[in-house]
Order: structure tokens, then C-alpha cells, then sequence
């Protein structure tokens, strides 16, 4: 399943299958054959795309921004020097990794954090993510949808009246949209993730395409298991190698491993869910048949008699009248002698 796929074949009607984003982000640390060997891991675990991150620290923080992330796990205190530390890839070695993932049958995403990284981006990607920290930079999103490209936004840290003002944006274009729910933790413990938030994004935007960018710990996946069942189509989460490493984003991170484990679980509830349409299905013929109940004689009548409600009992199997025609059958004259507990046909009465 590609990312054209997903936008193409969305039905806000069903429950439809998840295109999972493995989001490697900066996980590589520089190293450009770890970076290839997140891409074999998240395209092992089964993830549908893995994505980076393009920056330079220069152009995405001042040197004073603060940091926002826990500071027992990643103890550098300022974003640019935390930025510096991983803005070594730039377009030469995002070409790398998109072969990489093209002979691995992987997609291919990095999201820019700037004009020029959207610019040489553009020409390796099917859709542009646009991360969360630039949901109100109007000048970047108008410069990323003149791509004419799909959009992926994230919303964290957001309120309504700003998505709307990016959403709004974004429809000048005319490109399909996905609003991912997120919260803007590093980590994002259980009793703030507000799923049900997910169910408000559909809700107020029915026109975009639901998913959910997740920065729980990873555990058991059950997070992006019930985010999928809200109806979240793109889930995307952070991706490592090795969850045990130093850094702001490998200890919230899933691995390989944890794909699997999602993508059985998810295979199993896609098998329970089965049809999205009402009606009996083929095994169930013969419950319908002997489980459902008939009218059915309480009591003896001679032929000529008028049939009423104390002629009358509701039995199983449904060979007979259905109970739902009673008021059909009450005042109706037997056409023969009946015995008591016999199964009523229609051939019976006139």
C-alpha cells in the first residue's frame, strides 16, 4: 500500500487499513549506514514508509530556543545545539537513503523544516509532512502545497481555530489533506494521549483524511492499536533500532519488533471487523432456521374455527409463520383440524 493509495482509497465509512509511518526522524545520528539500516528494520517490522528529518540548526531555531523534552532522557537544554548535533544529512545523502528505500520496497519521507530541504525533498517524495511545530507557519505551508502534492499535517499542540486556519490554507491548493492528532510530549504519557481527540478531528473535518502521530511509550502497541479503531488511517511513529540508546527519541521509540507485533495484532482485528454492511452472513442460515421462533398451536382447533391470540404460542424452529405475522394470522379461519404444538403454515389458515 503506498501513500497515493491511502488517499485515493479512504472511505470515512469503514475501518480502513492502516498505512503505518516508521519515523526514524534523527535516529541515525549523523551515520548514514544507520540510516540504512533503519530502513531495512522498519521496511523487516513491515511499516509502509520510513521518515527522516531535514534541517539545519541555523534555519529552524535561534540560538536561544529552549528545550521541550525531558531532560533526564536528552540533557541538552537548547534546541539549536540539540539541532546541531543531527543536521549533517542534506541532499546528497537523502538521495542515498531514498535508493535505498526504493530497492527495499519502502517509502521514502523526510520532513523539510525549511524552503530549500522542501525543494530538493519535492523531487523524492509522493507526500509532504509538515510537522506539528509548523502548523502556523502560512508562508511554509503555501510554499510546500504549490508542490501540488497530498499533506500530511500534524496538529499538536493546536486548537481548533488554528487548524482551521491551516486547513483553510491547504483547500486554496486543492491537495488531499490527512490531520494527524497529536500531543506535543516527549513522552506522552497514557492519561495525556486523548485519543478521543481523533473522533473531533473527523467530526469537525470530514473532508480530511484522520491519523495519528504518536509519542506514547511503545509497550504492547495497544496505543496505536485503539488510535487505528478511532478511525486514524496514517499512524506514524517514532522508529530505532535500539530502544535502549541515549537520546530524546530511541526511548519512545518502537523497533522492528513492535511493528510486528502491531501489524499481527491489526491483521486480527481487520479479520473481526470483516464487513462494514449489515446482513446475515452465509453460517449463519441455519441458526436463522431452527434458532428463531414460529407461530405454533397452544391448543387444539377444528376446522372453521376463527384463530385468536390464545390459539397461540411462539416456538422455535422458524419453518412456520413468522411471530412478526400475528396480527396477519389472528381472525383468521383454520382451514382443517390442528393439534396443539403444531408448527402454523400459511397453508393452514384462510
Amino acid at each position: 500500500m503506498t501513500i497515493l493509495e491511502v488517499y485515493k482509497n479512504y472511505r470515512a465509512d469503514i475501518i480502513n487499513k492502516p498505512y503505518v509511518i516508521a519515523e526514524a526522524g534523527v535516529n541515525h545520528e549523523g551515520d548514514i549506514e544507520l540510516a540504512k539500516r533503519l530502513i531495512h528494520e522498519a521496511a523487516e517490522g513491515g511499516a509502509h514508509a520510513i521518515k527522516f528529518q531535514t534541517y539545519k540548526a541555523e534555519t529552524i531555531a535561534s540560538r536561544h530556543s529552549p528545550s521541550y523534552w525531558d531532560l533526564s532522557k536528552e540533557p541538552t537544554r537548547s534546541q539549536f545545539e540539540l539541532f546541531k548535533k543531527y543536521d549533517k544529512f542534506w541532499k546528497k545523502e537523502f538521495e542515498q537513503l531514498k535508493k535505498e528505500c526504493d530497492k527495499s520496497g519502502i517509502e521514502f519521507m523526510s520532513t523539510p523544516f525549511d524552503f530549500n530541504a522542501a525543494d530538493f525533498l519535492n523531487d523524492m517524495m509522493p507526500a509532504f509532512k509538515i510537522s506539528s511545530s509548523d502548523l502556523t507557519n502560512t508562508p511554509f505551508i503555501r510554499h510546500i502545497c504549490k508542490f501540488g502534492k497530498p499533506v500530511i499535517l500534524s496538529t499538536g499542540a493546536s486548537n481548533i481555530s488554528e487548524i482551521i486556519q491551516a486547513t483553510e490554507v491547504i483547500s486554496e491548493y486543492g491537495v488531499p489533506l490527512s490531520l494527524m492528532h497529536c500531543i506535543l510530549n516527549y513522552p506522552t504519557i497514557d492519561e495525556n494521549a486523548n485519543l478521543g481527540m481523533i473522533l473531533d478531528l473527523k467530526k469537525k473535518f470530514p473532508e480530511t483524511i484522520p491519523g495519528y502521530s504518536d509519542h506514547t511509550m511503545p509497550g504492547n502497541m495497544d496505543v496505536l492499536k485503539t488510535a487505528y479503531l478511532l478511525g486514524a488511517v496514517i499512524l506514524e511513529k517514532h522508529f530505532t533500532f535500539d530502544k535502549t540508546l541515549p537520546g530524546n527519541d530511541h526511548y519512545h521509540a518502537m523497533d522492528k519488533d513492535d511493528l510486528k507485533l502491531f501489524f499481527k495484532e491489526t491483521e486480527r482485528v481487520f479479520k473481526l471487523l470483516g464487513s462494514f454492511r449489515k446482513r446475515p452472513i452465509p453460517t449463519e442460515e441455519t441458526s436463522r432456521q431452527n434458532a428463531r421462533r414460529s407461530l405454533v398451536l397452544s391448543k387444539k382447533i377444528q376446522a372453521g374455527d376463527i384463530i385468536s391470540q390464545e390459539h397461540l404460542t411462539y416456538k422455535r424452529p422458524a419453518s412456520g409463520i413468522s411471530p412478526k405475522y400475528i396480527d396477519e394470522v389472528i381472525g383468521k379461519k383454520a382451514v382443517a383440524d390442528i393439534e396443539p404444538d403444531t408448527i402454523l403454515k400459511w397453508n393452514m389458515i384462510e
